[in-house]
């Protein structure tokens, strides 16, 4: 049994592995894992930061090209989009290789589609849920920033319509993979948060509660919010089987030694990249 005060040496768990190679240390998918000469994915740790808080294009830059070489993969194969909380979703085909991330061919995005292959979706988190989609079937993957903000504006779903309708993904073929987030144990909100939360979610069954009444703080009612049962409920209602909704169950605010949290950090709170997509062919 492991000491309260003795530091965790591996992330890993039913779900997720944790690596370690070429010096850097990510998180990958056991499931995803088993499609590898398919599927490219990743979620970096500390130690690799994609948007530093005193910012600095050469260390961003330094940062992709760790986690690539580590996936074998070149940076001017990752998409980066410019993220807004916006439930903005674009898919990507035919883009310029040359650019700088193509950056600036996806502003005020926080989705990414696509089935182009060697083409890497890469999204920023710190705290907000990670949903990486694959459509094993049609070989197409998404790479979705849901925050609060994004889950209210129900954009995993927007997703898998997306999928659907762009690339004639059938949604029980569907697999989602659910990041490192903060978790409801961490996701303490105040009245005006929770009434969003309680509009949007009014009218479903008791089973699906999201919202738990925490302590008073301060002389103020706290509440906190589970996004990850939230996502979970809203992707089955869109035809997606339980069975293939994997969550990694590990909270970025419970494990901020090892991965950027800004509810644990604030403003001096790096980015950790989650990055999904289809290896090209050899």
């Amino acid at each position: 049994m492991r000491r309260k005060d003795e530091k965790m040496l591996d992330l890993s768990n039913e779900e997720m592995i944790h690596m370690k190679k070429d010096g850097i240390e990510y998180l990958q998918f056991r499931k995803l894992l088993s499609y590898q000469d398919l599927i490219v994915h990743c979620y970096t740790l500390k130690g690799i930061n994609v948007q530093p808080y005193e910012f600095s294009k050469e260390n961003l830059i330094d940062g992709y090209h760790r986690i690539g070489k580590a996936l074998e993969i070149e940076n001017k194969k990752i998409v980066r989009p410019i993220q807004t909380h916006s439930d903005h979703i674009e898919i990507v085909s035919n883009i310029n290789l040359e650019n700088d991330f193509n950056q600036h061919d996806f502003d005020d995005v926080d989705g990414l589609v696509t089935a182009q292959k060697d083409i890497y979706l890469a999204l920023r988190y710190a705290d907000c849920l990670p949903l990486y989609f694959f459509d094993p079937v049609k070989e197409v993957v998404a790479n979705i920033h849901s925050g609060w903000k994004g889950s209210l504006k129900h954009i995993g779903e927007k997703a898998v319509r997306k999928m659907v309708e762009e690339f004639g993904s059938h949604s029980y073929d569907i697999l989602c993979f659910m990041g490192p987030s903060i978790k409801s144990c961490h996701f303490e909100v105040e009245e005006d948060v929770k009434k969003q939360f309680e509009e949007d979610w009014k009218g479903r069954k008791t089973s699906d509660a999201i919202i738990e009444k925490g302590k008073i703080k301060e002389g103020k009612q706290k509440y906190y919010i589970d996004t990850v049962k939230m996502n979970r409920v809203l992707l089955r209602e869109m035809g997606l089987k339980d069975s293939h909704i994997i969550d990694s169950n590990i909270c970025t605010v419970c494990q901020h030694e090892w991965m950027h949290s800004y509810r644990a950090e604030k403003d001096k709170a790096g980015r950790n990249a989650a990055i999904i997509g289809v290896r090209g062919k050899n």
